[in-house]
Formats: C-alpha cells, sequence, structure tokens
C-alpha cells in the first residue's frame, strides 16, 4: 500500500548515478580546506554497527593515515571526455569545505566578539551531526561488506580508504577549532572583559561563590563510580559530557604492596548550564566551566583513593534510526523506540582533553571499543558546542549584532483583513527582512475567524509554545483541522512525537505522510466561506519550517494566495499525503512536487535554457540552494552551460559540481554566503528566452529532496513580486563581495573579488526594512 523502505535501503546512499566524485585533497591543504558541516538539511541517513569487521577496518583506515594514504585508487570511466574523478567533488569534503567558511566566521575580526564565539559553536554542533551521520555511515557499509564506494564522486575509494581520509581531515579541522578558540577568541574575551577562569585562578570571593553553588545544585546529581569486577563501566549515553579519573587506593595490601589502579567515571549534569557566572568586578565578566568546578571536588568523591589523573571526555554514538514498517506498530510508536535506542548507539568519536593521562585515555578507548584515529584529544574544553552558553550569558555592550527586528506587512487599500488582501493579490515575504508574524497572522486568522471551515497544514519543525501550534489546537475546537507531522524530522522526533500527541488529544486529525518519504514540503491551506457566498481556499508556500524561532534566523520566502490553480494543486498535494491519492503528474500544476515530478521539471525547465541559448535567445539560470548533489541535474547544467547558457549558483553548503572547466562548465559560477542569518531559501530563476519564470520551494537539488522526499517548488507569477525575487533578492546575493565566497575549478572558495563599492546582501536586505 504504501512505500516500503527497508532497514538495509535506509542504510545505504543513493546509487552512483546520483552521488558524485573527489577533488584530491593533499597533506599539505587539508588544514585550511578541511572542514565539516552538518545539519538535517544535509544529513543522510546511514548507521554503523558495531562489529569485528568494522573494527579491523578502522585500524586499516587509521594505517592509511599514518602511511599518508589519504589520497586512492581512482575509478576509470569518462563523461563527456572529462573523467569522472574531475567532473565532481566528493560530497563529504564539500560539506568540510562548509564548516570550514562557518570557522573562518569565527576567525573573522570585522564581525561582533560573540557572534565569533557563536560560529565557533555553530562549527562543533554541525561537525557533531557529521560523526553521528557520515561517519558512523561509513562503518555500517564497512559490516554490509560493501567494498568499493558507490557513488561516482568517491572515485572508487575502498570504504576503508574513505575513512581514512575522512578521519583525517577532521582531525586537521578539530586543531584549527582549538586554536581559534586559544589563539584568538580567548584573549580576545579577556581584553573586552570577558573571562573564562581555571579553578586555580579565582579569587577567594569567586571560589566561595563556586563551592557554594558546587554543593547547592551540583552536588546532589553526581553519581562517581569505580570502575571495577562489582562496579562495571557506566553506561554514556550519547554526547553526554564525563570526567574520567585515575585512581589508586590509599590503603595497602599484604605485605604492603599497593593496589593497581583503576578508572572512575562521573556524569556531568545535563540539566546545568556548562558555564558557572561568578562575581565579577564592574564592567566584567567572569565564568568557569562546570566539569572544571566538578574536577576541583573530585578528591571528595573519591575518599580512600589517590587521584593520579583527570579528564573531561566525551562519546559520540550512531544517531540514525532504524525504521521498518510493521503491520503491529504505528509509525509513531516505531519512532519512539528507536529514539531510545538512539542515546546508546555504537560509539564512533572519543573526545577528551589532550592532558589525559595515556592509562585513561587506553581505558576508554577499550571500553569504547575504538581505534586510535576514533580518538581526538581537545586542547581546550570538550564540546565547544556548548560555548554557545557564553553568547548566552555574557551581556557586556557592543559584543553581538545590534538586535533587528523585520518589517510588518500592510494592507494595502480599504482591505480589512489578509482574506480580502489575497483575493486581490498575492502577498510574498522575505524573512526575517519581512516580519514573520504576517505568516501567524494567517494561520490565527484560520482559527479565529467564523467563516473559516477547515484548515490544513504540514509541519516539519516548529517551537516550543509556537503561535501557530496554540492555533492549530484552538481551530480543532470548531473546525476541521488536519495536519501532517513528519516524525522523523532529524534531532527534532521526540517533539514531534509530543506535538502529534498534543494534536490528536485536541481534536486534530494528525498523519504522519508517506512511510518512506519524509514530509518536507512547507503548506497551510485555509477553506473559507467568503461575505459573497463562494467557498475559497487560500494557502501558505513557504521555503522554512512553521518555526517563529528560525525564523528570525534564516532567510526563507513565504508566498500566499488565493489563485485557484495554486491552490486547488495545494489540496492534491495533502490528498497525497494524507491517502496516498497519486493524481495524474500535470494535476499538480502549477506546482512541482517530488518525488513525483520535481527532478524531471527540473531536468526539462533546464534544458528549456539550453533550447534557448542554441537558439540565440536569452538564456540564463539562477538558482539559490543549500545543497547540489544530484548527479543528473548536474550533468543537465553541465550541458546547458555548452549549450551557451551563463549559469549562475548559489549554494550555501555542499556542492559537488565543479565550475569554469573549459569544455564542461566554463560558464557556471558558485558562491556561497555565509553570513549573520543562515541562508536557508530556495528560489530558482530561467530566463526563458525572455519571459523569465521564476519558482521558490522546499527543495534542494539533492537525490534526498527529489526522490526521497515530499517537496514543493511553486512559481511566483505576479510580475512584481517575480520581478523582486530577480533583481531585490537574487541580484542582491549575486552582487556580495562582503560574505560571498566564490568556489574554484580546484575545490577551494575564496572571498568574491571586491569590484567598487562593500556590498553585503544581508546588510542590504536589513536595510531595507527599516
Amino acid at each position: 500500500m504504501t512505500s516500503k523502505r527497508t532497514k538495509s535501503q535506509q542504510s545505504h546512499e543513493p546509487d552512483a548515478a546520483q552521488e558524485l566524485a573527489p577533488v584530491e585533497m593533499t597533506p599539505t591543504n587539508m588544514a585550511t580546506e578541511a572542514a565539516l558541516a552538518g545539519s538535517e538539511e544535509d544529513g543522510v541517513d546511514l548507521a554503523p554497527k558495531s562489529s569485528a569487521a568494522a573494527k579491523r577496518a578502522v585500524k586499516s583506515a587509521a594505517k592509511q593515515i599514518s602511511a599518508g594514504k589519504g589520497g586512492a585508487k581512482r575509478a576509470g570511466k569518462k563523461a563527456a571526455e572529462t573523467p569522472v574523478e574531475s567532473r565532481y567533488f566528493n560530497r563529504d569534503e564539500s560539506w568540510l569545505r562548509f564548516n570550514q567558511r562557518v570557522l573562518e566566521e569565527a576567525q573573522d575580526e570585522k564581525n561582533p566578539l560573540l557572534e565569533r564565539v557563536k560560529f565557533l559553536a555553530i562549527t562543533a554542533s554541525n561537525l557533531d551531526e557529521f560523526v553521528e551521520i557520515r561517519v558512523a555511515g561509513v562503518l555500517q557499509r564497512i559490516e554490509d561488506g560493501l567494498g568499493l564506494t558507490q557513488g561516482a564522486d568517491e572515485g572508487g575509494l575502498t570504504q576503508e580508504e574513505r575513512l581514512a581520509r575522512v578521519s583525517g581531515q577532521m582531525a586537521a579541522f578539530v586543531a584549527a577549532q582549538y586554536r581559534c578558540w586559544n589563539e584568538q577568541l580567548l584573549p580576545s574575551l579577556k581584553a573586552a572583559g570577558v573571562h573564562v577562569l581555571r579553578w586555580g585562578k579565582l579569587s577567594p570571593e569567586a571560589r566561595t561563590h563556586a563551592l557554594k553553588f558546587y554543593e547547592d545544585e551540583v552536588d546532589p546529581l553526581l553519581t562517581p563510580v569505580t570502575i571495577d569486577p562489582s562496579h562495571p563501566f557506566p553506561r554514556v549515553l550519547n554526547k553526554a559530557l564525563c570526567i574520567a579519573l585515575l585512581l589508586r587506593h590509599k590503603r595497602r595490601g599484604p605485605a604492603g604492596l599497593r593496589p593497581g589502579k583503576v578508572l572512575g567515571v562521573v556524569t556531568v549534569p545535563r540539566s546545568l548550564p556548562r558555564l558557572v557566572c561568578l562575581p565579577s568586578p564592574e564592567g566584567r565578566q567572569d565564568f568557569i566551566f562546570l566539569h572544571e568546578l566538578i574536577e576541583s571536588q573530585v578528591e571528595k568523591m573519591f575518599r580512600g583513593y589517590e587521584v593520579l589523573g583527570k579528564a573531561a571526555f566525551r562519546v559520540t554514538r550512531n544517531s540514525n534510526l532504524y525504521m521498518q514498517e510493521e503491520e503491529s506498530r504505528s509509525v509513531l510508536e516505531s519512532v519512539r523506540a528507536e529514539l531510545h535506542n538512539r542515546r546508546k548507539g555504537d560509539a564512533v568519536r572519543l573526545e577528551i582533553e589532550t592532558s589525559a593521562a595515556e592509562e585513561i585515555v587506553d581505558g576508554l578507548r577499550t571500553n569504547f571499543e575504538l581505534d586510535e584515529q576514533q580518538v581526538f584529544k581537545t586542547d581546550g574544553p570538550v564540546n565547544l558546542s556548548r560555548l554557545m552558553n557564553l553568547y548566552s550569558e555574557a551581556k557586556l555592550p557592543g559584543l553581538k549584532y545590534p538586535a533587528f527586528s523585520g518589517k510588518q506587512y500592510k494592507l494595502s487599500g480599504k482591505n480589512e483583513d489578509l482574506f480580502a488582501e489575497l483575493r486581490e493579490k498575492d502577498v510574498m515575504l522575505h524573512h526575517p527582512f519581512d516580519s514573520y508574524r504576517t505568516v501567524e497572522e494567517f494561520i490565527g486568522a484560520g482559527a479565529r475567524d467564523e467563516r473559516v471551515i477547515s484548515m490544513k497544514q504540514t509541519l516539519y519543525r516548529t517551537s516550543k509554545d509556537s503561535p501557530i501550534f496554540r492555533a492549530l489546537i484552538e481551530a480543532a475546537q470548531s473546525k476541521d483541522v488536519t495536519v501532517v507531522v513528519e516524525l522523523m524530522a532529524r534531532f527534532d522526533e521526540d517533539s514531534n512525537i509530543r506535538w502529534a500527541r498534543e494534536l490528536e488529544d485536541a481534536g486534530v486529525g494528525v498523519f504522519h505522510g508517506i512511510f518512506g518519504l519524509k514530509t518536507h514540503c512547507k503548506l497551510a491551506l485555509l477553506v473559507r466561506r467568503d461575505a459573497d457566498g463562494h467557498v475559497r481556499r487560500y494557502a501558505h508556500l513557504g521555503t522554512g519550517n512553521y518555526n517563529p524561532v528560525t525564523a528570525r534566523f534564516y532567510t526563507d520566502i513565504s508566498l500566499q494566495t488565493s489563485k485557484p490553480e495554486m491552490t486547488v494543486a495545494v489540496q492534491k498535494v495533502f490528498n497525497y499525503l494524507t491517502a496516498e491519492s497519486e493524481a495524474e503528474a500535470d494535476a499538480y500544476q502549477p506546482l512541482l512536487v517530488a518525488p513525483l515530478t520535481l527532478s524531471t521539471d527540473l531536468i526539462r525547465l533546464i534544458g528549456r535554457e539550453a533550447d534557448h541559448a542554441k537558439a540565440g535567445r536569452p538564456a540564463r539560470i539562477v538558482a539559490k540552494m543549500n545543497g547540489l548533489l544530484d548527479g543528473k541535474t548536474v550533468e543537465a547544467l553541465y550541458a546547458a552551460s555548452e549549450a551557451g547558457v551563463e549559469v549562475e549558483l548559489i549554494v550555501r553548503g555542499m556542492c559537488s559540481l565543479r565550475p569554469g572547466v573549459k569544455g564542461m562548465s566554463e560558464r557556471i559560477k558558485v558562491r556561497s554566503i555565509v553570513g549573520q542569518y543562515l541562508e536557508h531559501s530556495r528560489i530558482f530563476e530561467f530566463a526563458n528566452g525572455g519571459k523569465a519564470e521564476v519558482y521558490c520551494g522546499s527543495a534542494d537539488w539533492m537525490p534526498r529532496n527529489l526522490y526521497e522526499r515530499c517537496e514543493v517548488v511553486f512559481p511566483v507569477t505576479e510580475p512584481a513580486l517575480a520581478k523582486r525575487l530577480r533583481e531585490e533578492i537574487l541580484g542582491a546575493y549575486l552582487r556580495d563581495n562582503v560574505k560571498a565566497r566564490m568556489l574554484l575549478a580546484s575545490g577551494e572558495y575564496v572571498r568574491a573579488e571586491a569590484k567598487g563599492e562593500r556590498f553585503s546582501a544581508q546588510e542590504y536586505f536589513m536595510g531595507l526594512a527599516c
């Protein structure tokens, strides 16, 4: 009935026709090029299992790193007279480079100091997900006995070679992270009055305050454990910060012999902040890391033992969810059961302070069954993502971006409400520069307006206490409300389960889409009996989640419309999601819907530009997205370039396409923009022989979005709105010479050349909103 995906199918990557090829990374450029970036938007569900085969593979990979064999064998087919290894960039290395660009923002002294701290924290969070998903996936494929990597972008690497390559790049990136913290941010923070102190540097007053906090708030939550035959190694949860100790009992045994050494472990409570605020002189703020405060008191926890060494550590585990459709279990219950396993998945990485004694490192590595190359030593606090606490708690002025609020949409003419406005024209918003409140008011009106008969909405990610969530519950008291909740939104599964149950309890009809396909489209549909007696549909279509919190930090596009051709198509998409009712492909027009029509429609639109170019008509493609990895789409872009089409790509994250290669992609330019706001909007412009078309939507040009999710890309047809997208928005991104970086044919990203005056697209958009 529904599309099935087995455990094995979910664990594997798309086939070679879809995933693409590497640019060589040498030991020399690894430190500057290698970087990791992760987000749910970029991940792939690959999952590791612990096995002897996997452990042997890790050791084999480690030997290759030691021997300098990061490069690998190359596979040999040619396409369009260009070797496959030259046509595409490797997806993981492209992901690494994106996180390097985020790290560069942490290193950039032009950014406010605490914003730089935040960027560093983001790189650490990104790296966590990369390890949990991508590195874990390599181990899974090794266990499955898959020798050569299957994607064309792997260039014939074995799984062991792939693991060696990625591990070496990760090590270089971690070293760069801690150099940034120790050599740039810490000294700058101190100069600005923000002091992160060691225990031995605390003043008597600060020490007294810290000890009281420890006794009142911390000590009651601690459980010290010694590892011996009667006390087995405790189960360390995924990414939980712990302290390992090397201990020896003070009592002597028979004949005065000293007992052997043992390990001790203390888990740092997750419920407490990672940084403890201390009493500080005026104009200054002092902090101490929580783990360091706990370390200062370990002798009290292990009385009778001599503490020979101590170090903070953290283990990262496989965080993939294995899902199989079962007759006896609902999707919700299946996800809930798998969430319990995520926290206890197999270990794939150990982070530990560089000061740790080798006996501690070896003991932990043995317990977690990790090879030496899976151990990452940190020259500073373990888990830099917790520096987000410093960003939140430091209150000194001038260290963050100035507060910004988007412009509120104003109704035109004599229109008394948004419904009257939408009957006259479409409303398009560019968030966060246009306030998200207009979207909240649209959904809220659906709940409060007595003329609204029914509401339908998709929810992928939302926020706690969201006005949209509350409006859906309110609406269910008097209207027919249907919500499609995606339970598999990575790392938001638990929240989405709670929201789904709360919605059901309120009387909302809750569905979870089609099994095996994530519901990633952003749609809302209101059906209203207007004052003239006619029943009309009103729709919201977007590129971003219905999340008022992230709407303040992500750039996205919203379109609100009452056009029948759009709203009827939106209703058909909802029918597809709730009943798997597949209409004829053209029935969804003018929407482009994945996995039904989007891929073929994109290839058609790109091919049409090539035809225009050959005929001497205006031909140009400008496309903005988060990631570009789909092999078919990349090949279509190469063909368009060769036909004479000028192609401008704005790709925030991973990009497999190799631009600027004569005879293949010489008319293609790729830029990435990393700045104050996360670039999240997807906008696609096609010149179409002088009759330009512009689309927006939820889908990137990646295999996952095109074939494994329900996505919707929609046209913006009103001339004024289409012009705004082409000239004001896309035009500004193409002019950016402050935050834009250009992708070279070598795979390197370089700052856009500053021709003329300094121009930042995001600053320009903020200026328009004022």
